[in-house]
């Protein structure tokens, strides 16, 4: 929005009286609609200019970041034809524009710079790595999380609500037994599978799924749920509940159940649950949802949980202010708590957990509604921790590993992000607490449910029907 026609600009001005006295008293407006209304005319219908530059070249006079975006379209460029709209679109539209712009141009630079596609008898070329993508396991429906068990068996949750087991690289015919029920609808499911690091001697399975209530005649309210167990022969025994919501905290609908697991070098317990649709839920500390939460591996609640005398609290919460927390590990190295969590249109967040702290959902968000209108025009406040990076357009992340094989040694200790609707898998350097740089590995094949370091040093990846690992081309 750096130039504007004079039968337009004289239009802009026309509109400005009566915006001032009805703008804030209006809802705020698809951000679409507004590009359509007061921008397409200059940079075009599809933003690749017209009389005024493109806005998804990549290129810019006055900068692309958020701040110069909003500042252009706030105040103008006088100097080039370019009125101000700050009397025309609310704090919170310019906000929404800014995310629509921004989304439009990252899906624009996605096209211009496609990345590899491998199918099983080719080489992909990455920045540090070239590798080969192999298909392990076959046969599964919506494969969740993937678990490696000492003795060489393979535990697969599948979303539907069933855990497999692979055995000597066969998966076996039958889902496990015993299991307690699932409800699969929506986002719902059989999530995380994560063993006990004592696995060796204790032999405990952490599961994390969505249970829902059965007092009601219609689909009752749902919450997601922890319980371990061990396994015997294909059976689920010695089941125990290490985390169950108050019945009254269950909220109906079928989305954001977090449902990932983490345990830290002390064999703390941490576990994610989505604010489950319900976006003020996240703020509020009587509730479990929207929320990371950290136990005893039995159950019990730590006594220095930074909530436990904080009078109606949930005493496991860590942190709060999440919308749908999907990715959970922690560094080898630095021992940090990564996290990532799907925004809603644009926004999704990577952040480190930090005991205590707000991470801002939803008075705080780099992303908009999905029907186009904007949530807030805040992206920062002092009280709420800042994600590391985030991502516009959404990519949905889902699944998160730190690398700790040797197999791509100049992958060590990366960030590996899998994701669903931009069906990618990326790596991120980090560096000082900072993304230094991104590289999608791949994409296209499908939507990528978890990524995991696998016990021969090769990644893992969960397809829609399969299992796949990356390992070197020259192997």
């Amino acid at each position: 929005m750096r130039s504007m026609t004079l039968p337009r600009l004289l239009a802009s001005f026309l509109l400005v009286p009566a915006a001032l006295t009805t703008a804030a008293e209006q809802p705020a407006r698809d951000a679409r609609k507004i590009y359509a209304e007061f921008c397409a005319s200059c940079h075009g219908a599809n933003m690749e200019g017209g009389s005024a530059p493109s806005l998804v070249s990549g290129q810019w006079r006055y900068g692309g970041d958020d701040a110069a975006l909003s500042t252009s379209i706030r105040n103008g460029r006088p100097q080039n034809g370019m009125p101000g709209f700050g009397a025309t679109v609310s704090e919170k539209e310019i906000r929404g524009l800014v995310v629509f712009i921004n989304e439009q141009a990252g899906q624009a630079s996605s096209r211009r710079t496609p990345a590899p596609s491998p199918s099983a008898d080719t080489v992909a070329t990455g920045k540090l790595h070239s590798f080969r993508v192999e298909t392990v396991v076959s046969g599964l429906r919506e494969p969740y999380a993937i678990a490696f068990q000492p003795d060489g068996l393979v535990l697969i949750t599948e979303k539907r609500g069933t855990l497999r087991v692979v055995e000597k690289g066969v998966l076996r015919p039958e889902p496990v037994s015993g299991l307690p029920a699932v409800d699969s609808g929506g986002q719902g499911g059989l999530f995380d599978v994560v063993l006990h690091p004592d696995f060796a001697r204790n032999g405990w399975i952490y599961l994390a799924f969505s249970d829902q209530l059965k007092t009601e005649p219609n689909r009752g309210a749902v919450m997601t749920t922890l319980i371990r167990g061990r396994l015997k022969g294909n059976t689920w025994t010695d089941q125990q509940i290490i985390f169950r919501a108050p019945e009254e905290t269950f909220r109906h609908g079928g989305n954001h159940f977090g449902g990932r697991l983490a345990f830290d070098k002390n064999n703390f317990l941490f576990f994610s649950i989505g604010e489950r649709g319900n976006q003020v839920d996240a703020q509020n500390l009587t509730l479990p949802n929207g929320k990371i939460h950290r136990l005893h591996d039995d159950g019990r609640v730590p006594v220095d949980n930074p909530f436990l005398k904080t009078p109606g609290a949930i005493p496991s919460i860590w942190s709060y202010g999440h919308r749908n927390p999907q990715g959970l590990r922690f560094h080898p190295v630095t021992g940090e708590l990564w996290e990532h969590e799907h925004g809603p249109r644009g926004g999704d967040e990577l952040n480190i957990i930090q005991r205590g702290l707000n991470y801002g959902w939803p008075l705080a968000t780099f992303g908009m509604n999905y029907n186009g209108t904007p949530i807030t025009d805040v992206t920062a406040r002092p009280d709420i921790q800042p994600p590391i990076t985030y991502w516009l357009p959404s990519i949905a992340p889902c699944g998160l590993a730190i690398y700790t094989g040797d197999r791509f040694p100049k992958w060590k200790n990366q960030l590996f992000v899998s994701s669903l609707a931009a069906q990618e898998l990326r790596r991120l350097e980090v560096k000082d607490g900072k993304v230094i740089d991104q590289e999608i590995i791949f994409k296209g094949l499908g939507r990528l449910r978890d990524v995991a370091n696998g016990p021969d040093g090769l990644l893992y990846v969960l397809l829609q029907d399969r299992v796949a690992r990356l390992a070197p081309a020259a192997e």
